[in-house]
């Protein structure tokens, strides 16, 4: 078995998992309105983090020469690593960092016309740079499978320490708002104008946001409420950013996870979806969850709290997640008024008191990827 020791979130609502839980159940969002010229002639709503804030996380680890990316996970990883005495200066320990920018954001900081050396835009390399600052002593493995790149993170960190690789993976992943991927998503019109609104019939598109989050895999019970359950990764092969119509490929996955877990449908307190709020994704992700005999399971998405934090999103959500379920209550999802999928759903749009002792996480993503994992009380 595998278990979760600890983790860490620093995102637009705090720079810990508490922190960013207490602002979660208290109905708040990062979600603002930004005024950014430098983003383009258009505000536009996105969870970025504050300036003070990333600054009262980076404070007394001298990480000025550092990109924001870089900071987001050291302070990250350092933070839940103070919950442990897991060091990744042990041999067997290993480290996986998700994302599906990495430096991106160097683009955008060079004079026009100027690249920046290939090699700090390559993820292998960032991570080799981070690895350093951390003091690992094994090669890092990035993961970087669009959107649901956080949750393949901890699949394969699951998987590593079955094998026997590892003892402990610290997992993490992280992605910047940057201008780059604003305009990336804007030219699909995938945007929403307003906060997002999952699952909902007057859904118009995704807000998109930024983080970094940490979870640290062990062997070893000690100390540890939480165990992984079995993952599955699909892919549909729809469209290059069009999600399948039928939803069978990510129920597919579902039902794996179910089975390798030797649960079944009627055992999940709660799933955290993907929910975007974009139009097509809601649609298959309902879809989804009929064919997987889980329509009537409650289901949430922390996109209206977070946005979309891409390569972090898998890990931000299973952490937020798996603190709903150490509290007993199923969270609510934040910009949903009216049903608007045309498989009907039991969307939480309300703070419920119900104890759990499984739910189920999916994700999904460009290129039609999708994966589903289960997490338990141990």
């Amino acid at each position: 078995m595998v278990f979760v020791v600890a983790d860490n979130i620093v995102g637009p609502l705090g720079v810990n998992t508490d922190e960013n839980f207490e602002q979660v159940i208290r109905g708040n969002s990062g979600i603002r309105l930004q005024d950014r010229e430098d983003y383009g002639p258009a505000p536009f709503h996105g969870a970025m983090i504050p300036h003070e804030l990333l600054q009262k996380a980076i404070r007394g680890l001298n990480l000025e020469d550092y990109t924001k990316f870089e900071q987001l996970v050291i302070v990250s990883v350092t933070e839940a690593l103070s919950h442990t005495t897991i060091r990744l200066s042990d041999p067997r320990t290993g480290l996986i960092i998700s994302t599906t920018k990495g430096n991106i954001e160097l683009l955008e900081q060079q004079e026009e016309g100027v690249t920046p050396p290939r090699e700090q835009l390559q993820p292998a390399a960032t991570a080799r740079k981070i690895a350093a600052r951390l003091g690992a002593v094994n090669t890092p493995l990035v993961i970087s499978s669009a959107c649901i790149s956080g949750l393949v993170a901890i699949l394969t960190g699951q998987r590593l320490i079955a094998s026997g690789q590892y003892d402990h993976v610290v997992v993490t992943g992280a992605d910047v708002l940057t201008r780059f991927v604003l305009s990336g998503f804007q030219s699909f019109q995938a945007v929403s104008a307003i906060p997002c609104r999952p699952f909902d019939a007057d859904r118009t598109g995704v807000s998109l946001g930024e983080a970094a989050a940490t979870m640290i895999l062990s062997k070893d019970p000690h100390n540890a409420d939480i165990r992984l359950g079995a993952g599955a990764i699909s892919n549909d092969a729809n469209h290059i950013s069009g999600p399948s119509r039928t939803g069978m490929e990510l129920a597919a996955a579902m039902q794996l996870a179910l089975s390798g877990s030797g649960l079944h449908p009627e055992d999940i307190g709660f799933v955290s979806a993907h929910g975007t709020a974009t139009l097509y994704n809601d649609e298959m992700e309902a879809k989804a969850l009929h064919h997987a005999g889980l329509a009537a399971v409650p289901v949430n998405s922390l996109k209206g709290y977070y946005g979309h934090t891409l390569g972090a999103a898998g890990l931000v959500e299973a952490i937020i997640s798996v603190k709903a379920m150490k509290n007993g209550v199923i969270l609510p999802t934040k910009g949903y008024e009216t049903p608007g999928v045309s498989m009907p759903v039991n969307v939480s749009n309300t703070l419920r008191h119900q104890p759990s002792r499984h739910f189920l996480k999916t994700v999904s993503g460009f290129g039609g990827c999708n994966a589903a994992m289960i997490f338990s009380k141990k």
